[in-house]
């Protein structure tokens, strides 16, 4: 078996040398360089069975290179390293054929693993197509989706895999995840759809609309016959059994627009439960992409609080940084309304605080004055405490130090007043009667009572 060769450009010689030890030990001869014109004479000479390169060599763009090599070199895979990180990244690379996109830094196993597909592959390597310019950049405000955790590198190269195709994709995630944005980068980014991009929410619009919108009537039919749209069809598992018939009927056909869904419930218990047509669902779960929740991906909030600052002064609010603790609460906050929770508090912020500075005071007063709002019905005593905890305790936690025992028996003494007071107002103040609910003896309570300063009147 003859021996294939890599042609590895990098300008970090530190990555550049590990990368190179790497292949080598995996098997592969190894051409290395930092130069852009060297790596284009390679491949014009027809060297190497594959390229591995950074997507800047100095500062060229690699981007500017891959036409000419597709030109000359069809066949030839290429895998992009970046670390940039963005959507707009990962789109790039697609678009301009190459085989992969893998963002640093990465599993060194990994880039054996894809070098090992990539050579082995018996599909012909990408075409190019023509890239569609979007502005942003990794810290602008325009940008469809923001963050840099590997969470969501694995949506980004998703993403950048089905733009340019006419698949069906299905995004699943909590509400308020980005699960929309996805669906437009899909759009926007890619070349299959050229026209408009039509989002419907099915669980707040009358099913008669939907199906009037979707479908329309036979002297003028409905988006969903639009061969160049993409549709977006929000909470899907909300659709009509008569809207499904239809679109299972249209989609069988392959003569509309493109589909792309979200749920928050899983469509496969609505199936099981009669609730969701079985065909269709299986016609829609042809890609599925995964949004992950901002719990985790917290190393991305830094990154998105800065670009949700910028678009608010973009609409006229005035410009505002973050103070470091608060910033510090904010990654420690598990954010259960996700990313559009996120938005939300520092578009309120950007509006309403008085300082140029947002401070964790500030953020601690939002985070509780929000937190009445939230409290579930349903939930446990632990779950509801435990929300009440995150919004008033988490700061001083934070603080650290000698400070921790404090904070334990505070909080304690917190729940324990309460609780007393309300066993009393039970019992009419009997406190024998008060000490058998508590479980606990007179005397014990009289003495937590006398602790927390309660009177015994």
């Amino acid at each position: 078996m003859t021996q294939k060769t890599v042609l590895l450009a990098e300008d970090d010689a530190s990555i550049r040398l590990i990368v190179n030890q790497t292949l080598v030990t995996a098997g592969y001869a190894v051409r290395a360089t930092s130069s852009p014109e060297a790596l284009e004479r390679w491949v014009r000479n027809g060297e190497g069975d594959i390229v591995v390169t950074d997507v800047y060599l100095t500062d060229t763009p690699i981007f500017e290179l891959l036409p000419s090599f597709k030109l000359v070199r069809p066949e030839l895979p290429v895998i992009v390293m970046s670390g940039q990180n963005t959507i707009l990244t990962a789109a790039s690379a697609a678009q301009h054929g190459a085989y992969d996109y893998l963002p640093k830094p990465f599993d060194i196993d990994q880039l054996t693993d894809l070098v090992g597909r990539a050579l082995t592959d018996t599909k012909p390597a990408a075409a190019a197509s023509p890239v569609k310019k979007v502005n942003g950049d990794a810290s602008n405000s325009g940008l469809p989706l923001v963050g840099r955790s590997a969470v969501m590198q694995d949506v980004y190269r998703t993403i950048s895999r089905v733009m340019n195709t006419d698949l069906t994709v299905l995004i699943e995630g909590e509400s308020g995840t980005g699960k929309e944005l996805a669906a437009r980068a899909i759009h926007d980014l890619g070349q299959s759809r050229p026209g408009a991009f039509y989002s419907l929410d099915l669980a707040t619009r009358p099913a008669q609309d939907v199906s009037q919108e979707l479908f329309g009537t036979k002297d003028n039919p409905g988006v969903a016959y639009d061969r160049e749209a993409t549709i977006y069809l929000d909470e899907v598992g909300d659709l009509s059994q008569e809207a499904q018939t239809q679109l299972v009927k249209l989609m069988r056909e392959d003569g509309g627009a493109r589909i792309v869904a979200s749920t928050r419930q899983p469509l496969s218990a609505l199936v099981e439960s009669g609730e969701f047509r079985e065909d269709l669902y299986y016609r829609m779960n042809v890609v599925r992409i995964e949004m992950p929740p901002l719990r985790r991906r917290k190393e991305d909030i830094p990154e998105l609080v800065k670009a949700f600052l910028i678009r608010a002064e973009g609409r006229g609010l005035a410009q505002k940084q973050i103070a470091q603790p608060a910033m510090d609460l904010m990654m420690a906050y598990d954010w259960p309304g996700n990313v559009r929770e996120l938005e939300n508090l520092i578009f309120r912020l950007a509006a309403l605080s008085p300082d140029t500075t947002i401070s964790q005071r500030d953020i601690e007063r939002e985070l509780r004055a929000e937190t009445l709002k939230e409290l579930n019905p349903e939930a446990s005593l632990e779950s509801e405490i435990e929300t009440l905890l995150h919004r008033y305790v988490m700061a001083d936690l934070l603080k650290g130090g000698e400070e921790g025992e404090k904070i334990y028996q505070s909080v304690l003494e917190q729940v324990e007043r309460p609780l007393i007071k309300l066993a009393l107002s039970v019992t009419s103040g009997n406190k024998l009667r008060t000490a058998a609910l508590l479980g606990v003896n007179r005397n014990t309570l009289r003495a937590r009572m006398s602790v927390l300063g309660m009177t015994e009147d």
